[in-house]
């Protein structure tokens, strides 16, 4: 590709420079792919409703004040050892009795068996969300299960590339598998850099859809933003992901600020057997890009067409201390959220396999045993602590 193609023109030698985590630049047919979509424009993609992505100035000094206050650090982390599911291998060895089940391994990485397929999403096998090894947030607790032990999967999918979503490590040994790849235009830059042939990506914009071993997969819109490298210029896109099977639907918000849109998305593609909703790593200081446990909720009642069905199953928290909230609150503020809507919400622990839609989802609240408790004490068992988690039809 010559430097015309690209859109950095001076930057050729320095990108094969740069570290290997921070990806690569999309260029050539990629490139004008990005240019012509609608979604692109100003030099940069745009979110369907506007969005700050980051705290400004004076903003950023009051963050680094709060984040960094002692007694705040404390409550962002457990005090115990995180209890992980034991036998997750095993367990998915026997195939799920519904057609549907998800593995929830942590963060935003789940496994999902839908119809005697399985897509995995966003997965993140490494120590730190970080370009580097020495640096960064760590993981709070052991993955449930190596990578290779769980087995052949068909598809990976990518919501974004900020590094808590696509890690190198993990794409790296997946590489060597036979899976595809379907992720948000532009994102297919890094994973050729790290290794995944042409032939094996399924690069969509938002609203394109993909079949996979009989299974559809659409991107859908997100309001977020991207970025791996020293660089913010939007030229990678980020999305949630729609995945229809011949019987069963889920939905994975990947990051997201709550935004209207989620209702065109269920009237589109829903309702859905099971939703994966991002309800952590929130904070006032980027109130567009990440969606509070209530703001996750309200996402899943708009996807459902505004009734309490299906089952949510909350992610992005736990695993990475990303954000200034209590290292519990998320699971708190899921849990109330469930309660008051009447809508079934699943609990299980990194790496414990459910059916939601078959005799049951994990409810204990697992977490309680191992986090700092709140000032104001936890709730009331019988209140917010107990959502409805009947099973769904």
């Amino acid at each position: 590709m010559t430097g015309a193609e690209s859109p950095h023109p001076l930057s050729s030698r320095l990108r094969a420079l740069r570290p290997a985590a921070f990806g690569a630049d999309p260029a050539g047919e990629r490139w004008a792919r990005i240019r012509r979509s609608p979604n692109f424009s100003d030099g940069s993609f745009q979110n369907p409703v506007g969005a700050r992505t980051r705290p400004s100035g004076g903003s950023m000094i009051e963050f680094a004040k709060i984040y960094f206050r002692k007694e705040a650090r404390a409550r962002r982390s457990p005090i115990g050892v995180v209890p992980v599911h034991p036998t997750t291998v095993d367990d998915l060895a026997k195939p799920p009795a519904s057609g549907l089940r998800l593995t929830w391994i942590g963060h935003s990485s789940v496994l999902a068996e839908i119809d005697g397929r399985r897509v995995l999403f966003d997965p993140v096998w490494g120590e730190r969300c970080s370009p580097f090894s020495f640096a960064g947030p760590k993981r709070l607790h052991p993955v449930p299960a190596p990578l290779a032990d769980l087995g052949p999967v068909d598809v990976v999918v990518i919501s974004h590339d900020h590094y808590d979503h696509l890690d190198l490590p993990s794409i790296r040994a997946l590489a060597s598998t036979d899976t595809v790849f379907a992720v948000p235009l532009g994102v297919g830059a890094h994973l050729e850099r790290w290794g995944v042939p042409a032939d094996r990506l399924r690069e969509l914009d938002w609203n394109e859809s993909t079949e996979v071993a009989g299974i559809r997969l659409t991107a859908t819109p997100a309001r977020h933003f991207c970025g791996r490298g020293l660089r913010n210029q939007q030229h990678t896109l980020w999305a949630s992901w729609a995945v229809a099977g011949p019987e069963h639907r889920i939905y994975h918000s990947g990051d997201t600020g709550y935004f209207p849109g989620f209702k065109d998305i269920g009237a589109e593609h829903g309702p859905f057997d099971a939703t994966m909703i991002q309800i952590g790593a929130y904070s006032e200081y980027w109130p567009d890009i990440h969606m509070t446990p209530a703001e996750g909720m309200r996402a899943h009642l708009d996807l459902q067409g505004d009734r309490p069905s299906g089952v949510m199953l909350p992610i992005h928290w736990g695993t990475f201390n990303l954000a200034p909230h209590p290292w519990a609150e998320p699971g708190e503020g899921t849990v109330a959220a469930a309660a008051a809507a009447g809508a079934p919400v699943a609990l299980p622990r990194p790496g414990e396999p459910f059916e939601p839609t078959g005799a049951g989802v994990p409810s204990e609240l697992w977490w309680r045993a191992v986090a700092p408790v709140p000032v104001e004490g936890w709730a009331t068992a019988g209140g917010a602590g107990s959502p409805e988690v009947a099973p769904t039809a």
